[in-house]
């Protein structure tokens, strides 16, 4: 194999509790996560020199990117050194709390091993991907899925029925993640997560998210527009991850602010293949 081209999905945080801060500075968290149709789009080939190209100029191409450290972390790893050719086709809008960059590392290894040829276990992979990015272990497991410790422990869960929603993503800076942590205060009296859990699994979602309340404290106007999603009509409105993008289950609404909107669905892949979307 010489070439190799894969969807990166995003994901959803469908509820997401943050239960205590944890001696390493990381939190413990629980969340519901579910791998959505948006994707970017990752082209690999072999080549004779590496280049690591994006089709936004906004997107850092250097050892800042994800995609870039994921191909280094699987050279430390293995013995596979020949040069890789990266393209990468970016839909997923940074900064939103959709994982992106994560979902970036875990197909970047999942693509190096298949053009490698060594077989390496996924469980592997996802652990190698934890430790760049907490979220990047979800994405080898089949598209839902319960994230407990820092998000990087995972049990893969039967697929939720396919549902389709939209996402709304404000204009303006998005927030930084450890920022929004640094707000965060544990709330040890609600609805503790398995409850969630078995509740989602049995059709009830409760979008829960304890990082509403901080990135609403950093950005007022936030709780505004979820309030106003709520009022046009949509059924069901949360924030995903540490913001800014809400996820909106109900009919196609005009929205009445300046924002990206994007229609999506759940999204799940077979044992031993990645992610396939028919958009």
């Amino acid at each position: 194999m010489e070439r190799i081209t894969l969807f990166s999905p995003a994901k959803l945080n469908l509820f997401f509790r943050v239960l205590k801060k944890r001696d390493d500075g990381f939190h413990e968290i629980a969340s519901l996560m579910q791998a959505i149709s948006l994707c970017d789009t990752l082209d690999f080939s072999l080549s004779d020199h590496d280049s690591l190209t994006c089709s936004d100029p906004a997107i850092p191409t250097d050892e800042r990117n994800f995609i870039f450290k994921a191909r280094s972390l699987f050279r430390e790893r293995t013995s596979f050194n020949s040069p890789i050719s990266i393209h990468v086709k970016k839909e997923i809008p940074p900064e939103g709390g959709l994982g992106g960059g994560s979902g970036n590392i875990a197909t970047t290894l999942f693509a190096l091993n298949r053009l490698s040829g060594l077989e390496i276990e996924e469980e592997t992979l996802a652990k190698w991907g934890g430790e760049l990015s907490s979220d990047a272990p979800f994405f080898f497991s089949k598209g839902t899925a319960y994230a407990t410790g820092r998000g990087e422990k995972v049990e893969s869960l039967p697929a939720l029925p396919r549902k389709e929603l939209y996402l709304v993503k404000p204009k303006g800076e998005g927030l930084s993640t450890p920022l929004v942590y640094k707000h965060c205060k544990v709330n040890v009296h609600s609805t503790h997560p398995e409850k969630l859990l078995e509740n989602a699994l049995g059709g009830h979602l409760n979008a829960l998210n304890d990082l509403e309340f901080p990135a609403f404290a950093l950005r007022p106007e936030l709780k505004r527009i979820k309030e106003t999603l709520l009022e046009v009509g949509f059924n069901l409105v949360a924030m995903t991850g540490s913001g800014t993008t809400f996820f909106c289950f109900g009919p196609q609404i005009a929205i009445p602010f300046d924002a990206w909107v994007t229609k999506t669905s759940f999204l799940s892949r077979k044992e031993n293949e990645w992610y396939v979307t028919n958009r």
